[in-house]
């Protein structure tokens, strides 16, 4: 059950997603698709770099959500880059992740997700992700991803194992979401 301040803080989420998506419309409608991608395009290597680390950044600070840097890696750079991006910076965030838990333990976990979500990494890490491979694969796949990383880490999971889970989770969440974006602007 949601408390009053995660109710607040996951409606304020979704209030700023929905707010991106209404302002890369009426962007696109303002200047038009294909004006956009050129100017994009004039940026070269530095369009995708810039997005990796906007997406790499919300992952690794679970607070910022990222699930727009993945539509819009759709929307601008077209499903093939986007999803590569996604997948590279995801990759890389969620693995990030995992080694801080690991190399540095609770203090650090706790400083970077607060204290209300480091009790629930505990029990969630003690309690299911330990012994169960389907579960952290599935939970890799909800919008908390970027928590059960830190959650994996702090277990006696091999790293091993949790690049496979992610691997599986990426692989089947990542592509409609980047799809999705690249299909919003058209």
């Amino acid at each position: 059950i949601l408390t009053m301040q995660q109710r607040i803080i996951k409606f304020l989420e979704l209030s700023l997603v929905v707010l991106l998506i209404a302002g890369a419309i009426w962007f696109v409608n303002r200047f038009g698709i294909d004006q956009i991608r050129a100017n994009v395009a004039q940026f070269g290597i530095w369009a995708p770099v810039i997005l990796l680390c906007l997406r790499l950044t919300s992952i690794v600070v679970p607070v910022l959500p990222g699930t727009a840097y993945a539509l819009l890696s759709g929307a601008l750079l077209g499903f093939g880059k986007g999803l590569m991006v996604v997948f590279i910076a995801d990759f890389l965030a969620c693995n990030t992740n995992f080694f801080i838990a690991r190399r540095y333990g609770r203090g650090a976990v706790q400083r970077l997700v607060g204290k209300r979500f480091m009790d629930k990494l505990n029990r969630w890490s003690q309690k299911y992700l330990a012994d169960n491979f389907f579960l952290m694969t599935g939970a890799l796949m909800t919008s908390f991803f970027d928590y059960i990383c830190y959650a994996v880490g702090l277990s006696r999971i091999s790293w091993k194992r949790f690049v496979s889970a992610l691997g599986v989770s990426l692989v089947i969440v990542k592509p409609p979401v980047v799809a999705a974006g690249a299909g919003l602007l058209r």
